[in-house]
C-alpha cells in the first residue's frame, strides 16, 4: 500500500510510501483522500498527522502523469477537501516539500519540519505556477513579500527560515520527527476554530509589487510565467480565497498551452534524458576517483580543481612554473573567499576545500591520482606532448582526460597506451560556476571510464551531455557557423551593435561581439600589427583588445559599460574595402537566419553523423553552456516551434550569402518536408 494509516492514541497517521520522492500520483492522491474520509469517520480520531516514509516529504506532481489526463481526485479538490477537514491536520516534513508537496502542507492547519527540511514552489522553473491553490495559500501565511520570493523566484528556502516567515509553526528535532509531530497534534486536537488558510488575509505593504518588479526586471525579462506569478499572488492579497483560486487556474491553463512553458518542460525531461547514455548498460562498474590531478593552474585549471575541492576529493594541481602556480593557487584561493563573502558557504567548507588542494611542478605527483584532467593550451602538439608524459607516470586504470574545447580526442589518445582510458571533458569557464560538462567519447573509450565521467558530473553538480569526436563537440561546433556569419555580417553592412541587438532582443545574455570585447580580442593574436588578416587583427593593432583596454567592436568608460564605436566601425569599413565587399543595409530578419538558422542547421548535422545521442542533448548544451534562452527551449526545440519548412526556407533564401561550402543538412531537409520535428 502507498498510503498507509496507523492509529496513536487519538491521533491517526497517515504514511505515504511512494519512493523515491512520494511524488503526488494518482495512487497517493486518492491514498490521502480516503484517509481523511477514516479520519472524519471515526470518533475516536481527534487530529491526524501526515508524514511521508523515505527520504522525503512529497517532493512534488508525478512527472510520469505530465502531458496525460489527470485521473480524479485532481489535487486541488483533494486539497480542498483536506482543508477542510473538521479534525486538525498536521503536516510532518523532512526532506523537501516542493511544488504540489508544499501545496499539501499548505492545506494542512499545522505544519512541522525537521530543520534540514527545504521547502519551494519551484513550478516558475517549468513556464507555470502552483496550480492547486499555492499562490492563493503561500501568501495568506507568510505575506506578499515572502511569497513573491519563493514563487517568482522559485528557490526553496529552508526550515528555519520557513519558521522565521510563519510557514511552519514548530521545529521538529533531527531524527525524531514522527514523534514530536504526535505529540504536536495532541496538544493542538482540542484547538477551534481550525486555522484553516483560506480564512487569512494575505498581507501585503503598500507599493510591494511595483517594487518586486523593479528589483527582478532583468531577471523575468522575456519570461511569462514570472508575471503570471506575480497576478495571481496580487489576486490572494486582493480576492477573496475561491475568486483568488480562479484567477490562479485560468493563468496556469494559459500558461500550460503556452509555447514557453512547453519549451521548459522540455529542458526539464531533456536534462533528465541527457544522463542516459544509448548503449551503457545500467550496471556498467564504475571506477573509483578518491583523488584528482589537474594540469594547468590558469582560470580554467583553478575552476576545475574548485569543482572535486568542494565535494572533498583532493586535488594535485601541476604548472610548469613556480609563479603560474602561484597565481594559481592564489586564485583558487580567493574564489574561495568570495564564496564565503557572499554567504555561498561557511569558512569552515572554504578552509577545508583549499587545505585538499596540492601544488606541484613535478609530474610524478599526479602518479596516485584516480583522475588526471588537462587543461593546457588549447594546441594538439602540446597536448599530445601532456598525454605522453601522463601515459609515462599515471597509475593503471587511471582516467586520463583533456579539456579540449575543440581538438580530436581520438588523437590524443593514440599517443598513449591506454586510449581506452582516455576521453574529453569539456569544461565551460568558469569551470566552477557554469552547469554545463560535455563529456567526450572517443572511438576506444571503455564503457567503465564513460559511466564513471557521468557519474562523477552529477557528484560534482554539473549537467553532462555525451559528444562524440569531431571539431568541436556539440555546442562549439555549432557556434562556429553562427560565429562565421556574425563577422561577415558585420563587414558586409551591419552594425556590431545591431547584430548584438538581434541576438539580445531574441533572448540572449550578450550578443557575439560583446562577448567577444568581454574574452578579449587579443586571444591568439600573433602580435604583429601589420598583418591584418581579420578584423579582430585590425582592431588588436590599433589597439583595441576589448573591455580590458577600454575598447574593442564597442567603447567602453570606466564602469566598463559600453557604446557604438564609430572608430571600431570605420575599421571595419575599411578593411571591408580593402577585401572588396560592398557594405549596405542589412535587416534583423536577415541576421536572425544567418546567425540562428546556421546553427539550427549544424546541429541537425551533429544529430546526422551520431555526435550528439538525441536533439534534446543539443539543447541542454545550448541551455546551460551558450546562454540559449530556457524559455525557447534549445536550438532544436525553437526550430521545431518555428517549423522545419521555416527554417529551410530562411536558408534557401540565404544561400547565397552563406559561402560556397554551406549546405543545408539533409536530416533537416528531409524533417521539414515531412512537416516532422527533431524532438
Amino acid at each position: 500500500m502507498i498510503i498507509t494509516t496507523e492509529r496513536t492514541g487519538d491521533v491517526l497517521v497517515v504514511v505515504s510510501n511512494n519512493p523515491p520522492v512520494n511524488a503526488l500520483g494518482h495512487a497517493v492522491r486518492l491514498g490521502l483522500a480516503k484517509a481523511i474520509e477514516e479520519a472524519a469517520a471515526d470518533p475516536a480520531v481527534k487530529a491526524v498527522v501526515i508524514r511521508c516514509d523515505g527520504r522525503t516529504f512529497f517532493a512534488g506532481a508525478d512527472i510520469t502523469e505530465f502531458g496525460k489526463p489527470m485521473q480524479d481526485p485532481q489535487l486541488p479538490e483533494m486539497l480542498e477537501a483536506l482543508e477542510a477537514s473538521g479534525k486538525p491536520v498536521v503536516a510532518a516534513i523532512h526532506g523537501t516539500a516542493l511544488g504540489g508537496g508544499l501545496e499539501t502542507a499548505l492545506a494542512c492547519h499545522y505544519r512541522i519540519a525537521v530543520p534540514s527540511a527545504k521547502m519551494g514552489l519551484p513550478e516558475v522553473k517549468l513556464g507555470i505556477l502552483p496550480g492547486a491553490g499555492g499562490t492563493q495559500r503561500l501568501p495568506r501565511v507568510v505575506g506578499a513579500a515572502a511569497a513573491l520570493e519563493m514563487i517568482v523566484g522559485g528557490a526553496p528556502i529552508g526550515a528555519k527560515k520557513a519558521l522565521d516567515v510563519g510557514l511552519i509553526d514548530r521545529l521538529a528535532t533531527e531524527g525524531n520527527l514522527a514523534a514530536e509531530a504526535i505529540a504536536f497534534a495532541q496538544e493542538i486536537a482540542d484547538v477551534r476554530p481550525l486555522p484553516r488558510t483560506s480564512e487569512k488575509t494575505a498581507v501585503a505593504e503598500p507599493g510591494v509589487f511595483e517594487a518586486f518588479r523593479a528589483a527582478n526586471a532583468r531577471k523575468m525579462k522575456g519570461f511569462e510565467a514570472p508575471e503570471a506569478c506575480i497576478t495571481a499572488i496580487k489576486a490572494a492579497v486582493e480576492l477573496p480565497f475561491a475568486e483568488g483560486l480562479e484567477v490562479e487556474r485560468g493563468l496556469i491553463k494559459t500558461l500550460v498551452a503556452s509555447d514557453q512553458s512547453k519549451a521548459q518542460r522540455h529542458i526539464f525531461f531533456a536534462e533528465r534524458a541527457a544522463a542516459k547514455v544509448d548503449g551503457l548498460p545500467a550496471d556498467t562498474p564504475l571506477i573509483p576517483v578518491q583523488s584528482v590531478g589537474v594540469i594547468g593552474a590558469g582560470t580554467m585549471g583553478g575552476g576545475i580543481a574548485m569543482n572535486f575541492l568542494s565535494i572533498g576529493i583532493p586535488v594535485t594541481i601541476l604548472e610548469m612554473k613556480q609563479e603560474a602556480l602561484d597565481r594559481g593557487v592564489a586564485t583558487v584561493a580567493k574564489n574561495y573567499a568570495n564564496n564565503v563573502k557572499s554567504g555561498r558557504m561557511t569558512q569552515e567548507q572554504a578552509d577545508k576545500a583549499v587545505a585538499l588542494l596540492k601544488p606541484t611542478l613535478s609530474y610524478d605527483d599526479l602518479g596516485a591520482a584516480d583522475l588526471i584532467i588537462e587543461a593546457v593550451f588549447e594546441n594538439m602538439d602540446v597536448k599530445k606532448e601532456v598525454f605522453a608524459k601522463l601515459d609515462k607516470v599515471a597509475k593503471a586504470g587511471a582516467i586520463l582526460a583533456s579539456n579540449t574545447s575543440y581538438l580530436d580526442v581520438d588523437e590524443i589518445a593514440a599517443v598513449t597506451s591506454r586510449p581506452e582510458y582516455v576521453l574529453g571533458m569539456h569544461f565551460f569557464s568558469p569551470a566552477n560556476v557554469m552547469k554545463l560538462l560535455e563529456v567526450v567519447r572517443g572511438a576506444k573509450t571503455s564503457d567503465s571510464v564513460l559511466a564513471t565521467a557521468m557519474s562523477l558530473a552529477k557528484s560534482i553538480k554539473k549537467i553532462a551531455v555525451v559528444a562524440g569526436v569531431c571539431y568541436g563537440f556539440i555546442g562549439n561546433r555549432m557556434l562556429k557557423p553562427r560565429q562565421d556569419q556574425a563577422g561577415q555580417l558585420i563587414l558586409e553592412g551591419a552594425k556590431p551593435s545591431d547584430v548584438d541587438r538581434v541576438f539580445l532582443d531574441f533572448g540572449f545574455p550578450m550578443g557575439p561581439f560583446q562577448l567577444a570585447d568581454l574574452a578579449g580580442l587579443d586571444i591568439g593574436w600573433h602580435r604583429d600589427p601589420t598583418r591584418r588578416e581579420t578584423v579582430r587583427e585590425a582592431l588588436c593593432a590599433e589597439g583595441r583588445l576589448g573591455q580590458k583596454s577600454g575598447s574593442g567592436f564597442y567603447d567602453y568608460d570606466e564602469k566598463r559599460q559600453r557604446t557604438p564605436s564609430p572608430v571600431a566601425e570605420k575599421i571595419i569599413a575599411e578593411y571591408a574595402a580593402s577585401k572588396g565587399i560592398a557594405q549596405r543595409v542589412i535587416s534583423d530578419d536577415e541576421v536572425r537566419e544567418r546567425c540562428l538558422y546556421t546553427l539550427v542547421n549544424e546541429g541537425a548535422k551533429v544529430l546526422e553523423e551520431g555526435k550528439a545521442q538525441r536533439a534534446s542533448d543539443i539543447d541542454v548544451v545550448w541551455v546551460f553552456g551558450y546562454g540559449w534562452p530556457v524559455y525557447l527551449g534549445g536550438p532544436m526545440k525553437w526550430a521545431d516551434q518555428i517549423g522545419l519548412k521555416t527554417v529551410v526556407d530562411g536558408l534557401k533564401r540565404q544561400a547565397d550569402r552563406l559561402g560556397p561550402d554551406f549546405t543545408i543538412s539533409p536530416l533537416l531537409a528531409a524533417k521539414a518536408e515531412k512537416g516532422e520535428t527533431f524532438n
